[in-house]
């Protein structure tokens, strides 16, 4: 691909070293181990070292960015207002998707006589489609996945393998779910009784996810005790993700790996969560929230975006203040040590002689 019809492509600014009309790419690669016909990218300022010593024909950079001024060969920069965002275009103008699934409907899917598929729906091997589900235009479902009955589903939407959606569930428009993930599994809800057991609470809600929704790999998003779970337009969920019982996820929020959302919890839209965070149940989360990896998140956030940290969950300002006094603990209490003993010695002098 012409260097020339890439910086169309991204409506880039187009710099090309002393002497040099043109260049052909091959690939793309990382900056550091990028070579002659690569095309790569610098968005993070720690690897702007990098630049001067990449062997890359061409680099994606900001729009202030200085090139590199040693001397011998030089990489042309296509300077661009968002350098990631550009080089994904690129990345995928040289990896053009696969179809996962090949036209038609496998002859080993089970299809229920009521279930209606508009036009173009795949279907894989193996997969089953329930009584009275709604599939749209484009949708494919792959291998082994599993489709209640009474599921709805939008249009272009990709389901994976062995995916397992549930009765009733609605499933929105150009939205991904990868494989092994749960769509619909029963809310944890179990009353304890006079004797010590517990009493199974009916689940009867639904789970709906919006349209542009990504759901990663062996996710569980549980259906509501009564009314809806609810994922907004947008999110996006990494794998291994838990989102309880009537939990709802605002619009174009990210949640890292083994996030944990307690039932009833109601996350903001364009919030940014670390891996491995737990929020307890019934709490409201502002929008733009940003929560770093394993943070345990015990009350409810009010104030829109700020940056929280720890377990338990402080701003993170009041978080770095705390963890930082942790780290001379040990120093503190030999301190305290030292002036308990000074304290005794100075007791023991004031006491007044024994008669």
């Amino acid at each position: 691909m012409q260097l020339r019809d890439i910086a169309r492509l991204l409506s880039a600014e187009l710099e090309l070293p002393p002497g040099v009309e043109e260049r052909e790419i091959f690939r793309v690669s990382k900056i550091e181990q990028a070579g002659e016909g690569d095309i790569t990218f610098l968005a993070n300022p720690k690897y702007l070292k990098f630049l001067a010593q990449t062997r890359a024909s061409a680099v994606i950079v900001g729009k202030n960015v200085r090139g590199p001024e040693t001397p011998g060969p030089r990489p042309a920069l296509l300077r661009v207002d968002d350098p990631y965002v550009s080089f994904v275009k690129v990345f995928v103008a040289f990896n053009p998707p696969h179809e996962p699934l090949s036209e038609g409907v496998h002859p080993t899917a089970v299809i229920a006589p009521s279930a209606e598929l508009s036009s173009g729906v795949r279907v894989g091997a193996r997969a089953v489609v329930g009584e009275h589900c709604r599939i749209g235009a484009g949708t494919m479902i792959c291998a082994g996945a599993i489709l209640a009955d009474r599921v709805q589903v939008g249009e272009s939407t990709l389901i994976y393998q062995n995916v397992t959606v549930r009765e009733d569930c609605r499933i929105g428009s150009r939205v991904i779910i990868q494989p092994g993930a749960v769509i619909g599994s029963d809310g944890f809800g179990f009353a304890p009784t006079a004797d010590g057991t517990y009493e199974k609470i009916p689940q009867v809600g639904i789970v709906v996810i919006e349209d542009d929704v990504e759901i990663g790999a062996n996710c569980a998003v549980d259906r509501a005790t009564m009314g809806e779970t609810r994922i907004r337009r947008g999110t996006k969920l990494d794998n291994l993700i838990q989102i309880a019982h009537n939990v709802v996820v605002g619009e174009n929020t990210v949640m890292a790996a083994q996030v944990g959302v307690s039932g009833s919890t109601r996350v903001g839209s364009n919030c940014q969560v670390g891996g491995q965070v737990g929020f307890t149940g019934h709490i409201d989360i502002a929008d733009g929230t940003k929560i770093g990896a394993q943070s345990g998140v015990h009350r409810s956030v009010q104030t829109p975006g700020q940056t929280y940290f720890g377990y338990p969950a402080y701003p993170h300002r009041e978080a770095m203040r705390i963890y930082g006094a942790m780290t001379k603990l040990p120093e503190l209490m030999e301190t305290v040590r030292e002036l308990m003993k000074k304290i005794e010695l100075l007791e023991q002098k004031l006491q007044p002689p024994r008669p």
